[in-house]
């Protein structure tokens, strides 16, 4: 069973595994966002961080290698009564735009190294001057938690990692520690992460 077919069993379970709500450290965004902006929601499962996104006004493109997950975000977003353009794809494979998104969300996305440098360099091409780009994802210090996270330890960030990935780009925070998830069933409690926040200069 691929990767892909794995989260397509998860999802088809009918439990909304990171819940509805969007991502905590992507709503502190707010503030920053315009409507007519546009987003780009890496990995976003069942679509929680691209609807909420919709709901600020943005025009968002969701991309997921689960078939599952991009229908569940597109009933979540039908049901919201937002527009939501969905993508099923490995971004790795993915077709990915240039200097095309205000906003890039790359939340809980944990990819093998070789595949984190080359999405990461995508990424940092397809922001749009000006644009900004967000990261939250586990440390090796979650390893033993109960709150989410790969168990593979080449999947996890380090934020020295981050800075290193994103260097072509202004960084507006990174910050690694402990912060508590309460998002659906498989993120609850105290979890280790790297935060981050970069600008594409204008």
């Amino acid at each position: 069973m691929s990767e892909a077919e794995a989260w397509d069993a998860r999802y088809r379970a009918g439990e909304w595994l990171f819940g509805q709500a969007p991502n905590r450290y992507l709503e502190t965004l707010a503030p920053r966002l315009r409507p007519g902006m546009r987003a780009l929601a890496l990995g976003d499962g069942e679509g929680r961080n691209g609807v909420w996104l919709a709901r600020q006004g943005l025009r968002v493109t969701a991309v997921d290698w689960s078939a599952t997950g991009m229908a569940r975000a597109a009933a979540l977003a039908a049901a919201a009564g937002v527009a939501l353009e969905t993508a099923v794809a490995d971004l790795t494979a993915w077709d990915w735009p240039e200097a095309e998104y205000d906003l890039i969300a790359w939340v809980f996305v944990h990819l093998p190294g070789p595949d984190r440098r080359a999405v990461a360099a995508r990424a940092c091409r397809a922001l749009a001057p000006g644009g900004l780009l967000l990261l939250e994802g586990f440390t090796p210090a979650q390893q033993g938690r109960r709150s989410g996270g790969p168990k593979d330890p080449d999947l996890l960030w380090t934020r020295e990692e981050a800075e290193a990935l994103f260097a072509g780009l202004a960084v507006q925070e990174c910050l690694e520690g402990t912060v508590r998830l309460d998002e659906g069933p498989r993120h609850q409690g105290p979890a280790e992460v790297v935060r981050g926040l970069w600008r594409r200069a204008a």
